[in-house]
């Protein structure tokens, strides 16, 4: 049976894209059928952090009934499948939100794992996108004005009958100004299933169109979203250690090459 899993937040800027496509190309590595959604039809950027931007055929024009779903379906980094929103504007204003239900029914014959990418907020685009799903994954910042955002996604996933697997704490820094994950899963009832700390690999990667997980699979936060890959499915994950290569030996290194 095929696993549809929405990951929403509360608002905008909390890094749910990000969490969407390591995650889905996290579950590739370990070999399960993934299909990434970017069901976020307004702001869609999903295809720009994987570089795989410029489709001909997109959710756009599949929403417009202007094609069938299978053409477009690519395949990104792992084998991971991906549907990219589109970000024309043109076909933007032909886009028919109701189509989306059966477009989901077509995908889940050959699919174990769809993850589909919420538009943030809970306008009516939000709202299509988690009624969906059977299962939901809250992304926040550990910001009060985050959680509290997010605080009202929960409920209304719950309202709409979904299973709340859990939260994910994205952007993590230990200091006094955030709140600690305990605080998180208190406001929220609902347990914490990764930190994800704040990482610069994170917007490197995005700079360059290639998801973390693959990138630099032996940082912070890859290390986090592998693990989070592994509790989803119930396998075991061992993080990858940094290179233990000193200051001094890089810098010999870098000499060495002039």
């Amino acid at each position: 049976m095929t696993r549809v899993i929405v990951v929403a937040s509360g608002k905008g800027g909390v890094g749910k894209t990000v969490v969407t496509a390591n995650l889905g190309v996290a579950l590739a590595k370990f070999g399960k059928n993934v299909v990434i959604l970017d069901a976020d039809v307004a702001m869609a950027n999903l295809e720009l952090i994987l570089g795989m931007e410029g489709k001909p055929v997109t959710l756009h024009n599949v929403l417009a009934g202007e094609a069938p779903i299978k053409d477009a379906i690519y395949e990104g980094p792992e084998g991971v499948k991906v549907i990219p929103a589109g970000i024309s504007l043109s076909s933007l204003r032909k886009v028919k939100l109701e189509r989306l239900e059966k477009v989901l029914e077509e995908l889940l014959e050959e699919t174990e794992i769809l993850l589909i990418d919420a538009p943030a907020g809970l306008e009516k685009d939000a709202i299509t996108a988690l009624a969906a799903a059977d299962e939901a994954l809250l992304v926040t910042t550990p910001e009060i004005p985050s959680v509290s955002d997010t605080l009202k996604t929960k409920i209304v996933a719950s309202k709409l009958g979904l299973d709340i697997l859990g939260v994910v704490i994205n952007r993590y820094q230990d200091n006094d100004m955030f709140l600690t994950p305990e605080e998180v899963e208190k406001i929220l009832e609902t347990p914490v299933l990764a930190i994800i700390p704040e990482d610069p690999e994170v917007s490197r990667a995005s700079a360059f169109g290639e998801p973390l997980v693959t990138k630099n699979p032996k940082s912070p936060a890859a290390n986090s979203i592998m693990k989070l890959a592994a509790d989803l499915i119930g396998e075991k994950y061992k993080p990858k250690l940094p290179d233990k290569t000193s200051v001094i030996e890089k810098l010999i290194s870098v000499f060495k090459r002039r």
